[in-house]
């Protein structure tokens, strides 16, 4: 994992005393020594919308997922000791132990030698998951070490080859067999960053071949649902310096996908941005609001660290824990959470029992409807007392404040014509009642809560009913061979929606160059509710979006992959003009259109509601 997010931070590492170092990051990446992953123009790499895609359903739906952080860094356990006696910890990054105490190399690789976790038992680290509720785990195949976690034939540095542990078992085997057993995705973490490999430094289209070789015996021998990728960040450092580039980004992702069309990637296999991979990845983090444009997922630590540390004892309470996985769920949004492996394998005690008193939470009365194949309420805004989330036509109030028996909890409305029908807390008997008051509805509960880490109320809503799905095809595409839109178009058609990711060597058409060009889309668009739409684009250089007439998105200031929005009132059934109009200068190129409304969650917007006239 990073140490930094995307800005500088002291770090502090004991070594007998204290010293401070200052590394950082840079979202700025120039593109180096890499061949465009297209095939040329008329490419696009947005094959589905991972909003809709039944490819990612099963991310959407889970919510809730564990992270294993474990490696040669777990046999340090967060201390260095060094030689001549001295001592280096760092509780807060003990994967980073190698790069913060500046261990020397060969003295990394002794002390790997005598890895031994042999207490590893996945059977119970899946039986941990499913008791906490966690549908899926991502565990780390390779952290920035390099140390591969699994019986690799592309060096000798790996668990089986350099370490103490049994030459006869395979921790990822163990690991797959046991998910599959109890019905739990896995997916594998892998650090492009690379401490240890010459050729990292040395020779780095080699490197990625050797990277690409690997990613294919982890895909090929173990079938993981997901890859979550690290390390991709600019280091300004030269331990090494780090040459991952956008466009190399988007050649692995290309692989990995002729690979296996249906896994689902993350966005740190490019440049952390908006237009790579399926999702994002908050660090340590819950974003206060859905985000803009791509799925997302949360991921936290039960303590300061990622890897074991002995020292980290500063452990967050299972309510904590509970409130944390109902805020992002909240916000449509994923959490994975984080166990650290001691350096047997052992999983620390207080992990065991945060997850425990989770799974508790969700298993009692139902109260786990507020989670899986729940999200953003839209109805209703995000209230001071706790959090809300939507599951068809059932909200789920999780109450953190409970009003005390008699007082109200205020929701406030986002849009109208929808009412509130049944009320009533999970877990107990006591009656609840709503009434409209002022810009929303009291909700009135006439007994106490039921468990400190939050109290569910669920609400039962009926919704305005939408229009029939429509009949549209798509919207007209008018292609120029110029950023500047001008003279008649090289190629028009139909395109069934407006999502595409061109990239560095791709293009609209076989007869555009993957450069200086424009794509104008116009129609209509059929909304199937009466109320506010959210219009989102992914652009990259130049877009510009009228509804209606109206320009509601205008950002012609040449950029890269970037969020724009725009809202205007609809009404339901009724077709209004639209045109969408991108250019493309040089780079990559990205065009997407999204829409989200209180009853519409966010998605590109559909064919059926896209005509041409």
């Amino acid at each position: 994992m990073m140490f930094t997010r995307d800005r500088a931070i002291a770090l502090t590492v004991t070594l007998v005393g204290l010293l401070t170092l200052a590394p950082t990051t840079s979202s700025a990446q120039p593109d180096q020594g890499a061949v465009a992953a297209a095939p040329g123009p008329g490419t696009n790499y947005a094959t589905d919308d991972p909003f809709t895609a039944e490819r990612t359903a099963w991310f959407r739906d889970n919510r809730f997922g564990m992270f294993i952080h474990f490696g040669a860094y777990s046999n340090l356990e967060g201390e260095y000791t060094r030689p001549d006696g001295s001592t280096c910890q760092y509780s807060g990054g003990a994967e980073w132990l190698q790069y913060l105490c500046s261990i020397p190399k060969d003295e990394y690789e002794k002390q790997a030698a005598t890895f031994n976790p042999k207490e590893f038992d996945a059977k119970a680290i899946v039986a941990a998951a499913k008791s906490a509720g966690q549908k899926y785990i991502v565990i780390t195949t390779k952290h920035h070490d390099g140390y591969a976690m699994w019986p690799t034939k592309q060096n000798t540095w790996n668990l089986r080859d350099h370490s103490s542990f049994d030459k006869n078992r395979d921790i990822l085997a163990e690991l797959k067999q046991a998910a599959d057993a109890e019905g739990i995705k896995l997916g594998f973490y892998y650090s492009i960053w690379d401490w240890h490999d010459p050729n990292f430094t040395g020779d780095f289209p080699q490197y990625k071949e050797r990277m690409r070789a690997q990613l294919k015996e982890l895909i090929d021998g173990y079938d993981p649902d997901l890859m979550w990728f690290d390390g991709e960040w600019t280091v300004a450092s030269d331990r090494p310096v780090n040459p991952w580039s956008a466009r190399d980004g988007e050649e692995l992702e290309s692989y990995l996908r002729d690979l296996d069309p249906s896994m689902v990637i993350n966005n740190r296999v490019g440049k952390r941005r908006v237009s790579d991979g399926d999702y994002g990845t908050p660090e340590q983090e819950i974003p206060e609001a859905p985000v803009d444009g791509q799925l997302w997922e949360s991921c936290m630590t039960m303590n300061n660290t990622w890897g074991y540390s002995r020292r980290d004892n500063n452990w967050k309470s299972g309510a904590e824990l509970t409130r944390n996985l109902l805020n992002t769920t909240s916000r449509s949004g994923n959490y994975l959470l984080n166990i650290g492996p001691d350096k047997l394998g052992r999983v620390p005690a207080p992990s065991i029992a945060a997850l425990k008193e989770i799974g508790d939470w969700l298993d009692r009365s139902g109260q786990g409807a507020a989670i899986y194949k729940a999200g953003f309420p839209g109805v209703v805004a995000e209230p001071d007392w706790g959090v809300v989330s939507r599951s068809g036509n059932d909200l789920y109030a999780s109450v953190y404040h409970w009003p005390g028996a008699g007082k109200p909890l205020h929701l406030t409305t986002t849009t109208t014509g929808f009412t509130v029908g049944s009320a009533s807390v999970l877990g107990s008997g006591q009656k609840v009642t709503v009434t409209k008051a002022g810009d929303g509805y009291d909700i009135i509960p006439s007994g106490d809560d039921t468990n400190p880490a939050a109290t569910v109320i669920k609400l039962s809503i009926t919704p305005p009913a939408p229009t029939a799905e429509g009949t549209g095809t798509g919207l007209k595409a008018e292609i120029f061979d110029n950023d500047q839109l001008s003279g008649s178009p090289r190629a028009t058609r139909t395109d069934p929606t407006i999502n595409y990711a061109w990239r560095f060597g791709g293009s609209p058409a076989e007869s555009i160059p993957s450069d200086h060009f424009g794509t104008r889309w116009t129609g209509t668009i059929e909304p199937r509710y009466s109320e506010k739409y959210v219009f989102t684009t992914v652009s990259d250089d130049t877009v510009r979006v009228w509804v209606d007439g109206r320009l509601i998105i205008d950002n012609t200031r040449p950029h890269a992959p970037t969020v724009d929005k725009g809202a205007v009132d609809l009404q339901a059934g009724k077709k209004y003009a639209i045109r969408v109009e991108h250019t493309e200068q040089t780079g990559e190129a990205h065009m997407k259109l999204l829409w989200s409304s209180p009853n519409t969650p966010q998605q590109i917007v559909p064919s059926s509601q896209l005509s041409p006239n």
